[in-house]
């Protein structure tokens, strides 16, 4: 069996003392992983960093074998490797897809947020990139949240907060007393101008809620991958050192 694909790589872990086994999230075959000979070279091991975009080429004898990979580098990413907080961000993207995806299942539209996301990771002020592309894991997880009007009253206007059993926005006015017990909803998640500080950490308390929810299965109790946490303490020290 054989097919050809593009996709970033998510990880790379050593097979013997010269190959590797590397995890690739793809357009076409999503997260697939295969032995690459020779992996564990100087050569290969430029290549074979997390973000890198390649061509592959999987083979096997038989579709449920893990198989090997022929790669060929399409795009660095190695300048994310020399910044502590794009480095952050790009094992919090590796590491959610890892535990949040099946392997061998296609996830096209979640593919293409993730290599935008991985290209923003390169310009300065990509939290806010970050936490929609959350919201669209979610939504490819079955967990979609509405902010889009209040699920009291309809508007669309003065949206504040999320029912944290829903997922649906509320305006501040229907929120009335129940407003304690609801999610804070950061204008940044709106898309509607610059994000401060407290709204992205907002925008994280706000999407690990529902993603907690929706990994429960898979996370048997454990918390969200560490990865994630040490961007947000990254973020969090960031901000009070200014």
């Amino acid at each position: 069996m054989e097919w050809r694909d593009q996709g970033a790589v998510i990880s790379v872990r050593p097979q013997g003392e010269t190959s590797a086994i590397v995890e690739v999230f793809t357009h076409a075959h999503g997260l697939h992983a295969g032995v690459v000979r020779g992996g564990a070279s100087r050569r290969m091991a430029a290549v074979l960093q997390p973000g890198s975009q390649v061509d592959v080429v999987w083979q096997a004898r038989l579709s449920e074998q893990i198989g090997s990979f022929k790669v060929e580098p399409l795009r660095s990413r190695a300048a994310l490797l020399s910044d502590r907080l794009n480095l952050a961000g790009l094992n919090a993207v590796c590491a959610m897809l890892r535990a949040a995806l099946p392997d061998r299942e296609s996830h096209p539209n979640l593919y293409a947020r993730s290599i935008a996301l991985l290209d923003a990771l390169e310009t300065p002020g990509w939290p806010p990139d970050y936490l929609r592309w959350e919201l669209a894991l979610l939504e490819e997880l079955g967990f979609a949240l509405d902010l889009s009007r209040c699920a009291i009253t309809g508007s669309r206007e003065d949206l504040a907060y999320v029912s944290p059993k829903t997922g649906r926005a509320v305006n501040r006015d229907a929120a009335g007393d129940w407003a304690g017990r609801l999610l804070p909803l950061p204008a940044v998640l709106l898309g509607q101008g610059p994000a401060s500080p407290v709204e992205i950490a907002q925008g994280f308390a706000l999407t690990g809620h529902f993603l907690n929810r929706a990994l429960e299965p898979t996370l048997n109790g454990k918390p969200l991958p560490e990865a994630r946490a040490r961007l947000l303490g990254i973020l969090a020290r960031d901000q009070s050192a200014q």
